[in-house]
């Protein structure tokens, strides 16, 4: 605990901090809520995105043996960049995914078989899928920071900050009126001294 003056502007200044904590704290308890409400959303994201990137995984599990041939239709799809978007969720910027942008890679039709222009669709869906998958999780855990931080600092204003202030106000008031009373007791005194000599 702070040491502390047993003055009436400490008091003061004192109440003021109490007022400041209570008012701020419903401010830090909402972005606590609405954070916790936006990762269970990411995560049920992240869960629909791992399962949508498994069923593109398995439709492309029966396009191996045909990629078994001795072409290379990995190498026909690069990614020449992934479209993303700032957005700003309760003070933390975080990233959204757009897009992917392939470059064009010309190939053959001569060299190539019928199916390669379907492999390479999949493949897309997959890289695509994989690039929005890695966004939800910087998400998350951005979120999840931020959630920590904010956690912290409920905790600092309830178990801290707002016990500590109300006891000192508590302190200050109980030497204030002891000071007040001890005056008055002396004033008494004096008076009746005075009364005496008189």
């Amino acid at each position: 605990m702070a040491k502390i003056k047993y003055t009436k502007s400490e008091l003061k200044k004192q109440k003021d901090q109490l007022k400041r904590f209570k008012r701020y704290l419903p401010t830090l308890v909402l972005k606590k809520q609405l954070l916790q409400m936006e990762i269970r959303q990411v995560e049920l994201q992240i869960k629909e995105k791992s399962r949508q990137r498994d069923r593109i995984n398995e439709d492309l599990m029966s396009w191996v043996h045909v990629f078994g041939e001795n072409l290379n239709v990995a190498g026909l799809v690069k990614v020449k960049e992934t479209d993303l978007e700032t957005t700003n969720i309760a003070g933390v910027d975080i990233p959204v995914f757009k897009g992917v942008i392939y470059e064009d890679t010309p190939y053959d039709l001569m060299f190539y078989p019928l199916w390669v222009d379907a492999g390479v669709q999949k493949l897309k869906e997959l890289f695509s899928a994989d690039k929005e998958l890695n966004i939800l999780n910087k998400q998350a855990d951005l979120l999840g920071e931020e959630l920590r931080i904010t956690t912290q600092r409920v905790n600092l204003f309830e178990k801290v900050k707002i016990p500590d202030t109300t006891e000192n106000i508590r302190r200050i008031n109980i030497f204030l009126g002891d000071q007040q009373t001890a005056a008055v007791v002396r004033g008494k005194l004096s008076k009746n001294k005075l009364v005496r000599e008189a």
